[in-house]
């Protein structure tokens, strides 16, 4: 069971429950903050001491982790918002990556699930299993009849890594000066866009 003292005179019923709480702390942190978080400032924010909130979470890597997870539904759906409607592979993700590229360097633990570490987003990270389970969830949200373009399967997961290494080379060198969201779209539609459609589509 949780232990009753702290948390802001309302301690949680159970270890479920304090876990919750804590990782709801921490994305509420995030959000105002707009930087990754420590083990303290959860802590603080609960009013329980760092041992209580180490005890669910043995590392700021873990729970930030946790964070990330607790967010990505939310992250999704704002996506799927944004590019609802594009039916054209090209235009969707073109939007999508523009979209993606914004909210990982805006919100930290999106960064550290695509990635895998909360201190700054590593590039070499993009490719990591959980990345492309990642990039698969998100453009089968797509509004784009993706079998009617020639992708199956695999060559969607492939589709999903040729993303994830066109965003990796953002992260690692944005540019100088970086592009804006504009100029990055017509990039993004004259390369990315050509090995998209480059896809044999059935007869």
């Amino acid at each position: 069971m949780a232990r009753r003292r702290g948390w802001n005179g309302s301690p949680p019923d159970t270890d479920d429950e304090a876990a919750r709480r804590i990782v709801a702390a921490a994305v509420d942190l995030i959000a105002v903050t707009g930087s990754a978080v420590s083990i303290a400032d959860v802590a603080e924010s609960l009013g329980v001491i760092r041992q209580t909130v180490y005890r669910y979470f043995p590392s700021a890597e873990a729970l930030l982790r946790a964070a990330a997870i607790a967010s990505v539904d939310g992250f999704l759906e704002r996506l799927s918002i944004h590019v609802k409607g594009i039916g054209d592979p090209v235009e969707a993700m073109t939007e999508g990556v523009v979209y993606t590229l914004a909210e990982v360097r805006r919100t930290p633990h999106l960064g550290i699930l695509l990635t895998g570490t909360h201190s700054n987003v590593h590039p070499e990270g993009l490719t990591s299993h959980e990345a492309r389970a990642f990039g698969l969830t998100m453009i089968r949200r797509f509004d784009v009849d993706w079998e009617s373009y020639g992708y199956d399967g695999a060559s969607l997961q492939e589709l999903v890594e040729y993303v994830l290494r066109t965003m990796q080379s953002f992260f690692a060198s944005p540019g100088n000066p970086p592009r804006d969201d504009d100029d990055l779209r017509r990039f993004l539609r004259r390369w990315m866009g050509s090995a998209i459609i480059a896809q044999e589509r059935p007869q």
